[in-house]
């Protein structure tokens, strides 16, 4: 590239334009899958991701891709793998995050708030999810109890191991990346109590609100957790409103997504809260289907839809029957549902719209 304040043209090295690699041969493909899988059942979903995934591995090879690429591909997918299995035989059991400084001395209020925080979620029946390192991590951990303690660990160098109320549990994964750590953080639970913290901590946070926002994670409860009288999340609030709400890079209605809590039980209350009535919800097609203990009266209805009316793309809120894909793969056909045609953009909205449902009767 030419130097600054000169008028010669900057010089462009124009890439090889590489073909794209042929496809793999389908007979082979099917050969390694059935190789794969061994005579196991494999629903029609999980033997198409399985066979994409062998064609993915089949184009890496056969496009050169370098060493360093390969380790992270390998890498990754090993990490995902282990930790899908330990927490395979716990799917059932409902879980929360907890995020928060690794700096946090025992001795601190805010660690005692962790900790007893995890106790109380751990006594409803949760189980309780970190990073499985020291600080807030370990008050986590401790609070919880090692059978109701998960640890998603990052190795590092210079630093210890995991801490040792998680420390050679079964359910405590080592993992090299970050990425990989983050997605099983958010990925397995149901709900997030995000405590002060750092870089690591304001990032951890920040990504899942934007998830939540753009509706890349399905709704779930975030409290930011500090002691009575605490300034962290009171402050950092204030900023998001001041420096990011009032000039338009964020929705007023996205305040809806977290809350700021000064106690245990504020905390408690807001993750265990948010599935008083509300349970889950998937998409089936262009409706978004809301499962519920207690299905709203017409009279609840006739509110929601009036309250609501701004985030239904078309028709109504109204009860549905479980709908065929549901049924085909067993899906919670226990539970009540409500349906609508979500505008798929106003994920604030929608939080304030499962608000509303844990407060319906019947």
């Amino acid at each position: 590239m030419s130097d600054a304040g000169t008028t010669e043209p900057t010089s462009l090295v124009v890439p090889e334009i590489v073909p794209p690699a042929e496809r793999p041969d389908p007979e082979v493909l099917e050969a390694a899958f059935e190789l794969i899988i061994s005579g196991r059942q494999a629903s029609s979903s999980q033997a198409e991701l399985l066979r994409s995934m062998l064609a993915t591995v089949w184009e890496l090879g056969r496009e050169g891709t370098s060493t360093g690429d390969l380790k992270i591909a390998d890498a990754a997918l090993a990490e995902m793998a282990e930790a899908f299995r330990v927490f395979r035989p716990y799917r059932s059991v409902r879980k929360v995050t907890m995020f928060g400084s690794a700096r946090t001395k025992p001795a601190d209020p805010v660690y005692l708030l962790a900790k007893d925080l995890a106790a109380a979620i751990a006594a409803a029946g949760w189980m309780v999810v970190t990073g499985a390192g020291p600080g807030i991590m370990a008050a986590g951990s401790e609070g919880a109890g090692r059978d109701h303690a998960f640890g998603v660990n990052i190795r590092l160098p210079g630093e210890q191991g995991a801490n040792p109320f998680i420390a050679q549990d079964p359910k405590l994964v080592e993992m090299r990346y970050f990425f990989t750590r983050k997605l099983m953080l958010l990925k397995e639970s149901h709900g997030y109590a995000v405590l002060p913290g750092g870089f690591g901590t304001q990032d951890e946070c920040y990504e899942l609100l934007t998830l939540l926002q753009t509706g890349k994670a399905e709704p779930a409860p975030v409290v930011l957790v500090e002691t009575p009288g605490g300034t962290y999340w009171h402050g950092w609030k204030r900023f998001l409103e001041e420096q990011a709400i009032a000039p338009g890079w964020v929705s007023p209605d996205d305040v809806a997504l977290f809350r700021v809590a000064n106690s245990v039980e504020e905390a408690a209350n807001e993750i265990l809260g948010f599935y008083a009535n509300y349970q889950s919800c998937r998409w089936v097609g262009d409706l978004l289907v809301l499962r519920v203990l207690t299905t709203p009266s017409k009279a609840e209805l006739a509110d929601l839809n009036r309250r609501f009316a701004d985030i239904i793309a078309s028709g109504s809120i109204r009860p549905v029957a479980p709908l065929p894909p549901e049924r085909s793969s067993n899906d919670a056909l226990d539970l009540a549902r409500v349906a609508l045609r979500f505008d798929r953009y106003h994920f604030g909205r929608l939080r304030m719209l499962i608000d509303a449902l844990n407060e319906c009767t019947g």
